[in-house]
Order: structure tokens, then C-alpha cells, then sequence
């Protein structure tokens, strides 16, 4: 089987003289792109916060830019001298989630290890207390903006996602027309329009000075958002399910949810392990629409960085490339974990 790849990639380039003649043109085209990519990122770029040097460098990158506004970059308008706190903070998010991404960590000590992190996130990030400065959340921004948007959204989805799911399967015709409605209805707007109402329709139903925190109100949107399309991938699972299982499983005496937590569940959330990873970096990558409400997450803080310097604001290009790769780092690696779980869960199953 490896002899027969390598022979059939050759059959497809160069298999006959139009294929052979396209194949020598379109590696002449991406030798000429990665020269020219390559002389102006690397050759004749300038790396140190030189802003008069990027000026002269007319046909090289400036990379001084993200080494002297990587900080607001980064954490956006928190306060420069408490930066260590986000970096801490998001730090700690992430570790836990990685450690979480390990099959060997679904013990229930998980869950007192995520109330815990939680509980030190915010803290870190708030302050108002242990002699922390208070920082509202109208200032947090940046990467840990981001991160901590994108890890508890999917954390509040899901499990409404797999009630959503079960409940639109259900027999009972109230609950079954009440999930297809509300997935059809939320799956039918954009998010942005559910960042907006949120955000500021949200507030008029409450009484005045009671309002929820703006952080609060988008986070409980993206969260409801999330939800109407995880729950569909569920269900697409739980209907992969063979029919045969359950009723084997009923006549050996499991109940109804004994059914469907150690038989049915495990199966469909298995089957749909590349379609969950899809949503999960869609929703990494939606958050960077908060922006339009008040909140400046990584693309928000880049704005906020460059928008109001105008040393730095002609170099407004080599930020965003500095952003595209801090997103590909994170998208990447959370494709590469989802082909990995995807081959761990089906040797299991094998």
C-alpha cells in the first residue's frame, strides 16, 4: 500500500504531457511566490521597533511593529502594569485545557480542577481582592479575551447542545417542537445579530442600573448560538446509532437513560468527534465578532494598538499576519488533536 501512493501521486503529475507541462508551471509559479514571500519577510525585513528604518525598508516587511505593540496586542486595554495578571491567567486556561484534551484526565477530578481554574481566572483578571486592582471587564481584551470566550461558550453549549439534541428526538411531541424551534430559529440569524441583541436589546428587559455585564450578556449569546449547531451534530450521530442496539439493550433490561448515557452517547459522540473539532475551531474564530460590541479580543486589540498610533498605523498589514499565524497555531493544533482523538477513539472501538 505505501509503494501504490507514491506511484499513483506520480501518475497524477506527470502521467501524460499536459499534466507534466501544468505541474512544471504551477511549481514555477510557487518557487516565484515563495522567493518574493521569502525576500520580503526575511530579507529584507526589519525585525527591531525601528519605526524610520520600516520606512526606508520599502520593499521588506516590518516586524518591528509586533515587537513594540505585541503587550497591547496581546492583552488589549488592561492595564500595562498588571499585564502579568492575563498572562497568568490565560496561561493557566490553557493548561487545563490541554490537560483535558488527554482521555486519561475524564476522571471526576476534572471538574474540581476546572472550578478551581475558573475561580483563579477570574480572580487574576477582576482583582478586588488579595490586594488585586480591580479591572473591569470592560477592559479585558486580547488573547485572553479569546481564549477564555471561546473555552466557556463551548463548556455552557454543550451540554445544552446534547439536551437539544436528545430532546429533538424525543417522543413527546412538546419537547421535540420546542428544540426544533429554537435550533431552527437560532441556526436561522446570524451571530452577529445575537452579539447585537445581547448586547443591547438584552438590557431593555432588565431593570434599569441591574443590567447584566456586557461580558456576561455576549458570552451567554455565543453560548446559546453554539449550542443550536453542536446539537444538530449530535443528532446526526445519535441517528447513526444502529436501532438493533437499543433494542438489544432494552431487552437486557436497561432503562431509558441507561440506554442512551452507556450505549447510544458514547457511539454518536464518537462517530462525530471531526464535525465537534469543526464547530470548536468555527467558534475560536467567531469570537473575534465581539469586537462590534465593545469588546476588543485579539483583532479588536490590533485595532486599538495600531488605530491610534500614526508611527505604527502604516503597518497595519504585518499585524494581521502576526494574528493569521497566532490563529493558525491554535486552529492547527486543534485539527492535528482532532485526527488524533479521531484514530485513538476508533482503535478503542476496535
Amino acid at each position: 500500500m505505501s509503494a501504490a501512493v507514491p506511484v499513483a501521486w506520480r501518475r497524477e503529475l506527470w502521467g501524460s504531457p499536459v499534466r507534466a507541462a501544468a505541474s512544471v508551471a504551477l511549481l514555477a509559479l510557487l518557487l516565484w511566490i515563495g522567493f518574493h514571500a521569502a525576500e520580503w519577510a526575511i530579507v529584507h525585513a526589519v525585525f527591531h521597533p525601528d519605526a524610520q528604518a520600516c520606512r526606508a525598508a520599502r520593499h521588506g516587511a516590518c516586524w518591528g511593529v509586533v515587537a513594540e505593540k505585541w503587550r497591547p496586542i496581546l492583552f488589549g486595554r488592561y492595564p500595562y502594569e498588571e499585564q502579568w495578571r492575563p498572562a497568568v491567567a490565560v496561561t493557566l486556561l490553557s493548561a487545563v485545557t490541554l490537560l483535558s484534551a488527554w482521555p486519561r484526565s475524564w476522571r471526576g477530578g476534572l471538574v474540581v480542577l476546572w472550578l478551581g481554574v475558573i475561580a483563579v481566572f477570574v480572580v487574576l483578571m477582576r482583582g478586588g481582592f488579595f490586594g488585586l486592582a480591580y479591572v473591569p471587564t470592560s477592559r479585558w481584551g486580547g488573547l485572553p479575551l479569546t481564549i477564555s470566550l471561546a473555552v466557556a461558550s463551548l463548556a455552557l453549549a454543550f451540554p445544552l447542545a446534547l439536551l437539544l439534541a436528545l430532546a429533538r428526538r424525543s417522543r413527546w411531541p412538546v419537547a421535540r417542537t420546542l428544540a426544533t424551534t429554537y435550533i431552527e430559529l437560532v441556526r436561522g440569524v446570524p451571530l452577529l445579530s445575537v452579539l447585537f441583541m445581547a448586547s443591547f436589546l438584552l438590557p431593555l428587559l432588565w431593570p434599569a442600573g441591574r443590567q447584566p455585564d456586557v461580558l456576561l450578556r455576549v458570552l451567554a449569546g455565543l453560548a446559546l448560538f453554539v449550542a443550536a449547531y453542536l446539537a444538530e451534530i449530535v443528532r446526526g450521530g445519535l441517528q447513526a446509532v444502529p436501532r438493533g442496539q437499543v433494542d438489544a439493550a432494552v431487552a437486557l433490561g436497561f432503562g431509558r437513560w441507561g440506554v442512551q448515557r452507556d450505549i447510544v452517547l458514547p457511539q454518536a459522540l464518537r462517530m462525530v468527534v471531526p464535525a465537534l473539532m469543526n464547530t470548536v475551531i468555527g467558534t475560536l474564530k467567531d469570537t473575534s465578532l465581539v469586537t462590534v460590541v465593545g469588546l476588543f479580543e485579539l483583532t479588536g486589540a490590533l485595532g486599538l494598538a495600531l488605530g491610534g498610533d500614526p508611527v505604527w498605523r502604516p503597518f497595519y498589514l504585518e499585524g494581521y499576519l502576526f494574528l493569521a499565524l497566532v490563529y493558525w497555531v491554535m486552529c492547527f493544533g486543534l485539527s492535528c488533536y482532532s485526527a488524533w482523538l479521531e484514530r485513538r477513539l476508533g482503535a478503542m472501538r476496535a
